[in-house]
């Protein structure tokens, strides 16, 4: 994987073969950036990734000047490997190992964008469990948007605070705002 555009535009991170990841395309991710590019100013908003894996979206995020992530995933050598590259490139995230339905219930924190990249064979109601839980416990700024990663096989358009989505490839982004 690579980061695609910012102060780390080009680098290529090589994570451990062994971390149980399907990291975002960089095409998917690319144009995923581009229409959040229209959106927002990446330095003044606050990140949530969940599932995070190997943290390519973060990376792109703290990249683009966005100095507010957090990183959580259930595992823990997603975990470290996150800690150790944002060290590396001396990036502002931070990381919180925890069942991210969990963490979902617990946390308080609001953020502007909260991105979930589950493993695309989550049963459909674990997926509509994120923004029914983003939603219920109001972890979204007003001007926020939750962007859910899934298979094109996977329809979340009949829930609520469904936006729209993007296909590229076999990837999807579902939106989801207030």
């Amino acid at each position: 994987m690579r980061i695609i555009s910012g102060l780390f535009k080009g680098r290529r991170i090589t994570a451990p073969k062994k971390l149980p990841v399907r990291p975002t395309t960089d095409m998917a991710k690319e144009a995923l950036f581009n229409i959040l590019n229209n959106q927002y100013y990446f330095d003044d908003i606050s990140v949530l990734d969940l599932f995070a894996g190997t943290g390519n979206i973060s990376y792109e995020f703290a990249s683009r000047g966005t100095e507010q992530i957090t990183a959580v995933d259930a595992d823990y050598g997603c975990i470290k490997f996150i800690n150790e590259t944002a060290d590396a490139f001396d990036m502002s995230i931070s990381t919180i190992k925890s069942d991210v339905f969990k963490f979902l219930v617990k946390t308080k924190q609001k953020h502007t964008i909260i991105f979930a990249d589950p493993p695309y064979d989550f049963e459909l109601e674990a997926f509509f469990k994120i923004p029914d839980l983003v939603f219920k416990n109001e972890l979204i700024e007003d001007d926020g948007l939750l962007i859910v990663e899934h298979s094109k096989h996977t329809d979340l358009r009949d829930l609520k605070y469904y936006s729209h989505s993007k296909s590229y490839g076999g990837n999807m982004f579902s939106f989801f705002t207030k």
